[in-house]
């Protein structure tokens, strides 16, 4: 059972967002608005967040605060034959975190090189070892943070880095307002094309981005939930954290848009935005290093607070079914996650490490990183509404109970789909441009999943026997 606590309601918030508010609002946004129609991609993003990602944020929160216990021990509750299920999300968090902190590291050293005053190309960073040296480094920085607990090192961190994320990026869309194509960049991130919104792929992009976006899903907002006290109102945290993610996004948009119109470049290069398209603008333009150094600054810190919310996942769920310490579960956790994110790191580097031809990374972002979060959702819906149908996490929901009973588990099989099928068009690009998973990227999300599976399937003798649930 969980024994930490959040130190207060802000702390707890300013965890929640920093946990939400990562490269998915900052960068991913920005690029999936560009390749999807600007303000267009408004509607269903919008309508998404209010009728599938709060319902499910909820219930996420519920579920933790109910159980008071981590990812894994949950689904255990419910029965002990779903320890697999648990196991299975806990190991789909990891993956994606082995290669979102290689993307971390890319941020922080573009940060140091505008910083020094070097003004690195996206070719020449990745020509050398550098990007493998600040993959260790953001490694280094996610478990050291963990490791000092939830007061200590996560609720400190974010009280310090939300604040400024925030300061910054308003200052930065400020400074926004003085280019030449401000008014440009707010109607095209405004201004909807009614006339695209019959396209399924474009649903599919915005309703996937809102699960990434916010973190849901994944079981980082049931671990945070664990740790929240009996009083606080989780519907209308869940609205905060809700309204600032989204706001973040937006106004990362305002930043963004205005540079890359102000300079003649596309807004529809996705990912490239960061390391390629902006650096160049960055390079010409008034006060460039000084915006180049707030930009990178926001994108790892944000980065920083998102890696290590997911990291959180696996410690939480190490120390609970373990005897583990938190020092000793970070440690051993870290390392595997390590391990399984060089070859992603390698992937970018002078060894060039492909599979089929095609980055690691890509393969994994393309594979694990699109399927783990709506599986992981499924999973979470089922066992707790479906299954489980615990009354305290009922009556949390109140009136959006028959949203994620019904209609979340409903879009995320559409997502999926979609995703599956090659409709919705891939917005987490890298460098090139890619078509969609394929059946190799298909191929590596099926067996990990499995493993996973297999592994907690495994060890489900092993663990100590569930609580008893109680019913009111």
């Amino acid at each position: 059972m969980a024994t930490e606590r959040w130190s207060s309601r802000l702390g707890f918030l300013l965890a929640t967002v920093g946990a939400a508010v990562g490269l998915g609002n900052i960068w991913r946004f920005s690029a999936v608005v560009g390749t999807n129609g600007g303000g267009a991609y408004l509607v269903p993003y919008l309508l998404a967040a209010a009728v599938c990602a709060v319902p499910l944020l909820v219930l996420e929160l519920a579920i933790g605060r109910r159980f008071r216990t981590d990812v894994v021990s949950a689904f255990r509750s419910v029965d002990p034959a779903y320890t697999a299920f648990g196991w299975l999300v806990a190991g789909g968090v990891l993956l994606v975190l082995s290669y979102y902190l290689v993307l971390t590291g890319w941020v922080l050293g573009f940060l140091i090189s505008w910083l020094a005053g070097s003004a690195t190309t996206f070719a020449a960073f990745t020509a050398g070892w550098l990007p493998v040296g600040y993959f260790v480094v953001a490694t280094a920085l996610t478990a050291g943070v963990v490791s000092l607990g939830v007061r200590d090192g996560i609720e400190r961190m974010a009280n310090v880095v939300m604040p400024t994320v925030f300061v910054v990026l308003v200052a930065l869309a400020v400074y926004a307002m003085t280019l030449p194509a401000w008014d440009r960049a707010v109607a095209f991130l405004f201004t909807p094309r009614f006339a695209v919104l019959g396209d399924l792929g474009l649903w599919s992009a915005a309703f996937g981005q809102v699960f990434f976006s916010l973190s849901v899903g994944q079981g980082i907002m049931l671990t945070y939930g664990s740790y929240v006290d009996e009083e606080t109102d989780l519907l209308a945290s869940s609205l905060l954290i809700t309204v600032a993610d989204v706001g973040a996004a937006v106004v990362a948009g305002l930043v963004i848009f205005p540079i890359v119109f102000s300079f003649g470049l596309q807004p529809t290069l996705g990912t490239e935005l960061a390391f390629t398209t902006l650096p160049t603008a960055f390079a010409t333009m008034p006060f460039g290093r000084v915006v180049a150094v707030a930009f990178f600054g926001l994108l790892f810190f944000a980065a920083l607070s998102s890696a290590v919310s997911l990291l959180e996942v696996g410690v939480a769920a190490a120390t609970n079914t373990t005897r583990l310490s938190r020092p000793r579960a970070t440690l051993a956790l870290t390392v595997g996650v390590f391990v399984a994110g060089v070859p992603s790191a390698l992937s970018y580097s002078p060894l060039h490490l492909a599979v089929a031809g095609r980055p690691v990374l890509d393969v994994v972002d393309e594979s694990v990183g699109t399927f783990a979060l709506p599986i992981s959702a499924l999973l979470l819906v089922v066992a707790f509404v479906w299954v489980a149908d615990v009354d305290a996490v009922r009556e949390e929901l109140g009136a959006l109970y028959p949203l994620v009973r019904y209609l979340t588990p409903a879009v995320l099989g559409v997502v999926t789909a979609a995703k599956a099928g090659g409709v919705a068009r891939p917005a987490w690009r890298l460098v090139v441009d890619r078509a969609g998973s394929g059946p190799t990227g298909v191929l590596v999300a099926a067996v990990v999943l499995l493993g996973f599976a297999a592994l907690g399937w495994a060890v489900r003798d092993r663990l100590p026997d569930p609580p008893r649930r109680r019913r009111r």
